[in-house]
């Protein structure tokens, strides 16, 4: 027997003391009923649990309770919330590091201090966290007020979505409505208004919000399913099933929630039982059928001649890309009515925004051509930081336009929005670790490899005197590379790519030494070529340090790869890790790498933290065990996981901490492993700490994910956003410091690339905020400066006291993530001002390295191209017609016009 306790209204509590009395009353006559009964909770918990609901006002002497005083007080309208407690400065969260490990006596005292807290509030926390609240009046109440607008139920009746005049009535039945937040009963409402419409559209809420949860009160409603799960007649006509698309790993999840909401039946169309499951479908057994991205790609042609009443996509921003077969397989469904369901609606350009709507919602943005010429030009250009004025208002006007339209087929809501009074804030703060000195050597040799310097110079004129660029000619194979020869074992003579094919594994190497020299050796696991490879690559770029690194081959010391001496950002981590676990923080710490997540592991056990660990070979079965033990246990203090793995279905609200130890290009994978800790039931201020190795390509990588975060929110959102880079996306006039593979490949150690940007722009903000305060004769002109710069570390370099500290972390810069992208209303009407004409665009670096390279040059080079256009001349060709030309002639041919150029000079002497 199980009773449940659920202040609803004055009837509900008249029974809840009925219940009472006869439980009483069975406890007086058998003194072992409740020893006896594991499901009954203690007789102790439930007359607490029946006291009156304690008041959420802020005198905490109050004789009476508004709640138990007020009917009223549980439809919402009367909570009076906390005031969100102001996000720390960056600065003081690395000052506490001088207090990281207190004497006794003051840890002692401050023990103290907190059971005399306890005692006096006369309630014991439940730590389901394993940790206690660093400042418990505050949070505690937080909590409790969470607890409450959760747990709260709205009363048992019906939410009529349809008009009342229409028939049948639609209507979401009081079993689920009850159970509803007002912000879910919000997102019912307006997928019932596309349905109505006869078409899809995207619900785009945060990750955390319920998407699932509405999508189940939606179908439950368009199929008129009541409390008991049965199906009523809709004018004596049944509807076709329900298509459900979904990543594999949250199909048993989408399984789970329709037994908790609704009693729908549901089939999964994924393994060895398909067939057995489209048989049952055909009989008309399934009202629901869920399948995997991957099983519908494949098998989506037999699924495609189903007559479906509705489609449901979830994790929708996979279909992204147009070309892709998935894409092509989803547009073929035989239905208008198309939802999709996401919290990144777009990642990384605009034009994927178009294709997502176009899947859902047909022809709702236009053509593809229309919407590029109309939007993604237009909002591209009109964020550059020299876009001239007029570019900039045609960018705003298209920014509120589209913003106006996707309202129509898109709901999007933020947790700041829902449930930002339920929780305690988040902080993401990006922190660039100075790399070592042996990772700087090694770095700077990378650079210096023959693959990399032929795309450094791929546009440079080409030293045989072509008028063709080095990349078109002769440098269009490398064949004194170290990567190139590899990649091209089996055609020496190059592929159509080249030498641009090169490119990816050049980044993925200067990634790994950013991170840890240990991941540029060879890897057991592959093949022994590749082993060969690895191991002649790693020892061209240690150079004279091999010895420092343990040799090329994999090192198999623990102490040596626990050491942090050689990496930049292990070595801030262990400063950062012994701050954390002596305030009794719970960490999250996430890789993409898994060799990386096995030098971190080592790192962990030799500083004897308790840990977890969660990566892609990690049971399926077996990742919410982990999680529900991380989230329950006291001692465990860090939680490894793998980017990859843990980007779906992990609910880790026991941390309070989550570091990000290597950037993505795609700014949504950074974003949803932050939401692991940062969602529901989380009690505390979550800190993000994204590591960055300063000077190195990941500073490249960030600015990339703030350019494309700026683009999401000014297309989705129809948000200013403050224009920082000169680069624009997809546009070779305009490569800026961002776009371009010689951006990619310049050498920033000498820079601090990121902050020189961000401090340009505030500075240029500044000046162009005092010039228009002294143009209104404005007293007080000093004071519209903005502060935002003092939470900034990179302020607290400049002073004397914080600069050995950072200086100790490692730590070159820092700033806060929401500081630089997602500007407020606030900042809204300062940013629409006209742009100084005066002001002067970051120069991009690769100018530079052109201009150095084209004064070095000799007269011997002109020379050259002299002899060329002879050369050409005599064959009756044009100089760029000969240069293709000897690109595709056999060596003899070559030799053969050299000898006949000859033997006609040898003739002609003055020739």
């Amino acid at each position: 027997m199980a009773v449940v306790i659920r202040c609803v209204d004055r009837r509900n509590n008249e029974i809840f003391r009925s219940s009472f009395s006869q439980i009483k009353n069975q406890a007086i006559v058998s003194p072992n009923f409740f020893a006896n009964s594991t499901t009954l909770m203690s007789f102790q918990t439930l007359k607490e649990t029946l006291k009156p609901c304690k008041s959420l006002s802020s005198s905490a002497s109050a004789p009476t309770s508004p709640i138990s005083s007020n009917p009223s007080f549980f439809q919402g309208s009367e909570v009076s919330f906390l005031r969100k407690p102001p996000k720390s400065s960056l600065s003081l969260q690395l000052l506490r590091l001088q207090d990281s490990f207190p004497p006794p006596e003051c840890r002692t005292q401050c023990q103290n201090q907190q059971t005399q807290v306890r005692v006096k509030t006369g309630e014991e926390e439940e730590e389901e966290n394993g940790v206690e609240v660093p400042e418990p009046d505050v949070s505690k109440k937080r909590s409790e007020l969470g607890q409450f607008q959760f747990d709260h139920t709205g009363p048992f009746e019906p939410l009529i979505l349809s008009s009342k005049d229409d028939f049948p009535l639609v209507q979401v039945p009081p079993s689920i409505n009850c159970r509803l937040l007002e912000h879910q009963r919000e997102g019912v409402k307006f997928l019932y208004g596309l349905y109505k419409n006869g078409h899809g559209g995207i619900l785009g809420d945060d990750m955390g919000l319920g998407k699932t949860i509405q999508t189940i009160a939606f179908l439950a409603a368009v199929y008129a399913k009541d409390g008991d799960g049965i199906q009523k007649e809709t004018c004596g006509k049944k509807k076709d099933p329900i298509l459900i698309v979904s990543p594999t790993s949250v199909i048993h999840n989408w399984e789970n929630e329709f037994s908790k909401w609704a009693n729908f039946s549901v089939a999964v169309y994924h393994g060895t039982n398909r067939d057995l499951i489209y048989d049952k479908l055909e009989a008309g057994a399934i009202e629901v059928l869920i399948t995997s991205f991957d099983t519908y790609r494949i098998h989506g042609g037999i699924l495609s001649e189903v007559k479906w009443e509705i489609l449901i996509i979830d994790e929708a921003h996979r279909l992204k890309n147009e070309k892709s077969k998935l894409y092509s397989a989803c547009a073929g469904i035989k239905t208008l009515k198309r939802f999709g369901l996401t919290g990144t609606i777009m990642q990384n350009k605009i034009m994927e925004l178009f294709n997502l709507f176009d899947l859902v919602a047909p022809g709702s943005l236009g053509t593809r051509e229309h919407f590029r010429e109309f939007f993604d030009e237009p909002l591209k250009h009109g964020q550059r930081s020299t876009a001239p004025e007029r570019f900039i208002r045609i960018a705003d006007e298209r920014k509120q336009h589209l913003a106006a339209v996707l309202h129509k087929y898109m709901l999007r809501r933020t947790k700041q929005e829902t449930i930002g009074h339920l929780m305690l804030g988040k902080e993401d703060n990006v922190v660039f670790c100075a790399m070592s000195e042996l990772q700087k050597r090694v770095y700077r040799r990378m650079l210096q490899l023959p693959d990399i310097q032929c795309l450094i110079n791929k546009d440079l004129p080409c030293g045989c005197g072509s008028p063709l660029t080095q990349a078109e000619c002769c440098k269009r194979t490398v064949q004194n590379g170290i990567i190139w020869p590899y990649l091209h074992r089996d055609n020496p003579e190059g592929c159509d790519s080249c030498p641009f094919c090169i490119v990816l594994p050049c980044l993925v190497k200067l990634q790994q030494i950013s991170n840890h020299l240990e991941l540029i050796k060879p890897n057991p696991k592959d093949d022994s070529e590749k082993q060969r490879r690895d191991a002649e690559f790693a020892s061209a770029v240690y150079g004279s340090d091999i010895d420092l690194v343990g040799g090329s081959a994999q090192n198999e010391s623990f102490m040596a790869l626990s050491d942090v001496r050689h990496c930049g950002k292990m070595r801030a981590l262990d400063k950062l890790f012994s701050s954390w676990t002596s305030q009794g923080d719970k960490i999250l710490l996430f890789s993409y790498s898994v060799r990386m997540l096995d030098i971190l592991e080592k790192f962990i056990v030799r500083k004897g933290y308790s840990f977890s660990r969660l990566d892609g070979s990690t049971p399926t079965n077996m990742r919410q065990s982990l999680v529900d033990d991380f989230n329950s246990s006291p001692s465990k203090q860090v939680f490894l996981i793998s980017t990859r793995a843990g980007g779906l279905g992990l609910n880790l609200v026991s941390a309070n901490r989550v570091v990000i130890f290597d950037p993505n290009w795609n700014p949504a994978q950074d974003l949803q492993a932050q939401d692991r800790s940062f969602r529901f039931g989380q009690k505390r201020h979550v800190v993000v700490f994204r590591l960055l190795a300063a000077g190195s390509l990941e500073e490249l990588v960030y600015s990339r994910q703030v350019y494309k975060q700026q683009l999401s929110n000014i297309a989705v959102s129809g948000k200013m956003e403050k224009r920082y880079f000169e680069g624009v996306q997809d546009c070779k006039e305009f490569q800026g410091e961002l776009f371009g593979i010689c951006n990619l490949f310049s050498d920033l150690s000498d820079k601090l690339f990121t902050s020189e940007i961000i401090e340009m722009h505030e500075e240029k903000e500044t000046n162009d905020e005092l010039a228009s305060n002294t143009d209104q004769n404005t007293s007080n002109a000093g004071s519209s400066v903005p502060s935002d710069k003092s939470n900034v570390v990179s302020s607290a370099v400049n002073t004397n006291t914080n600069k050995p500290m950072l200086e100790d972390l490692g730590i070159v810069y820092a700033h806060r993530n929401e500081d630089v992208v997602n500007s407020g209303p606030g900042t809204q009407a300062k940013m629409a001002l006209p742009v100084a004409q005066d002001c002067t665009p970051k120069q991009p670096h690769v100018p530079e390295i052109k201009k150095r390279k084209l004064d070095d040059l000799s007269s011997s080079m002109d020379r050259k191209k002299i002899q060329y256009r002879i050369l050409a001349e005599f064959v009756g060709m044009g100089e760029l017609e000969f240069s293709k030309w000897l690109l595709s002639a056999t060596p003899m041919q070559r030799q053969k016009v050299l000898k006949d150029y000859r033997r006609r000079k040898e003739k002609i002497p003055n020739g």
